[in-house]
C-alpha cells in the first residue's frame, strides 16, 4: 500500500496503542474497581469506558455501536453498567486512569515539551475529523471538553481519531454487505488473526458456522475457511474505504505536521508496545497491539 491510504494507516497504527492502554493498564482496572465494577474479567469496565461518551445508552443503541460484538454479550453489560456508575463518573475515572497509566509508562516526560507538541498536533487533527456518523463513538468523543493536561489531550485526540475511523469502518462493512459476524469471519479468513482471537466477541459456533456458509455461497470463502480471491478483494476494498473515511484529519494537519507527529509518537509507541501490556494478537489485525 502506498500514497495517502498508507499514511492514514500508519497514523492509526501509531495512535491505537496510545489509546488502548485504557483497556489493559493495571491503573485502569484499579479505577474501574473503585467505581464498583467487577474486574475479574475486563468487559464491564471496557463497555463502560467506551460507551460513556454516549451517555446512559440502552442495549439497542449499544449493540449498534459495538458492531462486532455478539448482541447477547453487549446486553449482559449495557445498560447494567450505568447502575454501577453514571456516565459522568465513568468519564472522570477514565481520565484518571489514563493519567496514572501514562505517568507509569512515561514518567515525568508527560510534563515535557514533546508531549505538549504532540497534543497540539493530534488535537488539531481530531478537530478536523468532522461531525462523524450520528450517534457514533467518534462524534460522541469529539463532543467532550478537552482536558487540561497535554498528555490527556493527546490520549483524547487519539481516542477521537480511532473512534472516528471505527465509525467509518462500520460504514464500509455495511456498504460491502457484511454483517457483524461475517465481518469477523472474513477478516479471520484473510489472516488478520487466528479465528480463536475473534472468540472474544462471543459469537456462538452456530452463528460463526452460518456466517461461513453465507460467505461461501457468495464466493468469498473457500471450503477450508480461507478467503478466495474475491474475498480478499472485498476485504481490501473495505480497508481502503476505511482509510479514505479516516483521511480528512491528516489532510487538514498537512504532511509536515503529520511527519512531526510521527516523530514525536515513535518513542512512546515503542514503550507501550515494549511494556507487554497489550495483547500480541488482536481483532484489529495490528501486529503487536
Amino acid at each position: 500500500m502506498t500514497g495517502e491510504p498508507a499514511r492514514v494507516r500508519q497514523m492509526w497504527h501509531l495512535l491505537e496503542p496510545l489509546h488502548a492502554v485504557l483497556y489493559y493498564a493495571p491503573e485502569a482496572f484499579e479505577e474501574a474497581a473503585a467505581l464498583g465494577y467487577d474486574t475479574e474479567e475486563r468487559w464491564a469496565g471496557y463497555f463502560a469506558w467506551r460507551a460513556a461518551p454516549l451517555g446512559a445508552v440502552g442495549a439497542e443503541e449499544a449493540v449498534r455501536t459495538f458492531h462486532s460484538f455478539a448482541p447477547a454479550m453487549v446486553e449482559r453489560y449495557v445498560p447494567g453498567v450505568w447502575a454501577t456508575a453514571a456516565p459522568a463518573a465513568v468519564l472522570a475515572a477514565r481520565l484518571r486512569a489514563v493519567d496514572r497509566s501514562y505517568r507509569a509508562l512515561f514518567g515525568d516526560r508527560v510534563e515535557g515539551p514533546e508531549f505538549a507538541e504532540a497534543a497540539v498536533l493530534a488535537s488539531r487533527a481530531a478537530e478536523a475529523a468532522g461531525p462523524g456518523a450520528p450517534g457514533g463513538l467518534g462524534a460522541a468523543n469529539a463532543a467532550l471538553p478537552w482536558p487540561d493536561a497535554p498528555h490527556l489531550v493527546l490520549w483524547q485526540a487519539a481516542t477521537v481519531l480511532r473512534e472516528h475511523r471505527g465509525d467509518g469502518h462500520i460504514a464500509a462493512l455495511v456498504e460491502a454487505g457484511l454483517d457483524p459476524v461475517e465481518s469477523l469471519v472474513s477478516f479471520a479468513a484473510v489472516g488478520a488473526a487466528p479465528a480463536e482471537v475473534f472468540a472474544s466477541r462471543q459469537w456462538g459456533p452456530e452463528e460463526w458456522g452460518a456466517a461461513r456458509r453465507r460467505l461461501r455461497e457468495r464466493g468469498l470463502l473457500a471450503a477450508d475457511g480461507t478467503a478466495t480471491d474475491a474475498g480478499r478483494e472485498l476485504r481490501a476494498k473495505v480497508e481502503l474505504r476505511t482509510d479514505e473515511e479516516a483521511a480528512a484529519p491528516w489532510r487538514a494537519l498537512g504532511e509536515q505536521g503529520r511527519e512531526r507527529l510521527v516523530a514525536l509518537l515513535g518513542e512512546p509507541w515503542l514503550e507501550v508496545i515494549g511494556s507487554g501490556m497489550l495483547p500480541g494478537e488482536n481483532t484489529l489485525g495490528i501486529g503487536k497491539v
